[in-house]
């Protein structure tokens, strides 16, 4: 891959990139090549810090603010990526939010805050990919590895999840033809200011001790993941969740 020029440069949207795993996932594929667009909704200087990072290490970059529940921020987000760099290859859907509590005890409010980031939000994007992604790009969004362990307290965050997993599987068959893979990362516990949120030290320790690593994955583990599945080596995985949890499911 060239890195003579940002149009001879794949380009890659990271949403939700200004920390924790969608931070790592950026850095990552800037240290791979790629142009990057650093998604953030509310948190301008962190992804500006982390575009700056990127631009450091001798690759493109951009902080790009949408908040991917709107469809209009998410089309502004493409359009914006396309004018500054010509295109688009890759796009990561590592934006969402996670919230605690059992079915019983759960608010509309979370209900609702859940599946318009964490649905609504892959929706809007993987809409726009689907129209606009070059041949032979790479969609890569984001499960957990909860689901199939249907722990207490979980329900609302998995049921989202459900509903992305199904998204991607479908969009990969949709779009025959065109040589796009669409994947799905499941990652288990990672430390990263949205895992620890509302926790105990006793809750972390017992989720951390789920995998016979027993320890929490690291955003790391999980950019590695991605930057597989977004290089030429990854390019015959398609329509699959990829469980990254080192071994706890």
């Amino acid at each position: 891959m060239s890195t003579s020029t940002a149009s001879s440069k794949k380009v890659a949207i990271v949403t939700g990139a200004s920390r924790g795993i969608g931070k790592a996932i950026a850095l990552r594929l800037g240290r791979d090549g790629f142009a990057v667009t650093v998604n953030y909704s509310s948190n301008q200087a962190e992804a500006q810090a982390v575009a700056a990072e990127i631009e450091a290490s001798g690759s493109k970059a951009v902080a790009i603010q949408a908040d991917v529940s709107k469809t209009e921020d998410v089309a502004k987000l493409f359009d914006q990526t396309e004018q500054a760099f010509g295109g688009v290859d890759v796009l990561v859907n590592n934006a969402g939010i996670m919230k605690i509590g059992t079915i019983a005890d759960a608010s509309d409010d979370i209900f609702d805050r859940t599946f318009a980031i964490n649905v609504r939000g892959t929706f809007n994007t993987l809409k726009q990919a689907a129209r606009r992604i070059r041949a032979g790009g790479r969609i890569i969004n984001f499960s957990t590895s909860s689901t199939p362990l249907s722990l207490p307290g979980y329900g609302i965050y998995c049921a989202s999840k459900a509903a992305v997993e199904v998204l991607g599987s479908i969009l990969a068959k949709e779009l025959r033809g065109r040589q796009i893979t669409v994947n799905t990362v499941a990652p288990g516990p990672v430390g990263t200011e949205l895992f620890f949120d509302g926790k105990t030290p006793e809750q972390v320790d017992r989720l951390a001790k789920l995998s016979p690593f027993e320890r929490l994955g690291e955003p790391e583990d999980i950019a590695r993941v991605i930057a597989f599945l977004a290089g030429p080596e990854g390019g015959w995985i398609n329509g699959q969740t990829i469980r990254a949890n080192g071994g706890m499911v």
